[in-house]
């Protein structure tokens, strides 16, 4: 078994009981890295939240798209292909009623390669494999869709 752990930390700022408090916090982890994190500012305007500090829902898109990159980096090296670089622009969306929720994450994973580049079919087959494989994809509820130029 593996645990992950993350510390939270908010101080309150602004007038709690008229709900006119910030939601900005930081979120530490083990390895020293301190984010700043707040309300999203979709759900809580500025300036009780702060849209340069990332918010939880962007996180957890975040961390879709990065295990699925990571996975399929792993997959691609075993198989001998060598990826220069990758980029995702992945989106979230959130719907429902009356408790919204992120229904969807749509990545967008482009990849430059050196040397040969892989057919197209084989490159869809090592996408399959690393969503099959990605722990936080296999954690959630939400539709991942890859979307491959």
């Amino acid at each position: 078994m593996h645990e992950y752990a993350a510390s939270i930390r908010w101080t309150c700022e602004g007038d709690f009981a008229r709900g006119r408090y910030s939601r900005t916090h930081d979120w530490a982890f083990d390895g020293g890295a301190v984010i700043r994190a707040s309300a999203s500012p979709l759900v809580v305007p500025h300036p009780y939240s702060d849209a340069a500090a990332i918010d939880p829902e962007e996180a957890f898109v975040a961390a879709v798209a990065s295990c699925h990159m990571l996975w399929f980096l792993d997959l691609t090296q075993r198989a001998g292909l060598q990826v220069d670089s990758y980029r995702d622009a992945a989106v979230g969306q959130m719907e429902g009623s009356p408790h919204p929720w992120i229904t969807r994450v749509d990545l967008h994973p482009e990849t430059l390669w050196t040397g040969a580049v892989p057919e197209p079919g084989r490159i869809r087959e090592l996408h399959h494999a690393a969503h099959e494989r990605c722990f936080i994809a296999n954690s959630i509820r939400s539709d991942v869709v890859v979307h491959l130029p």
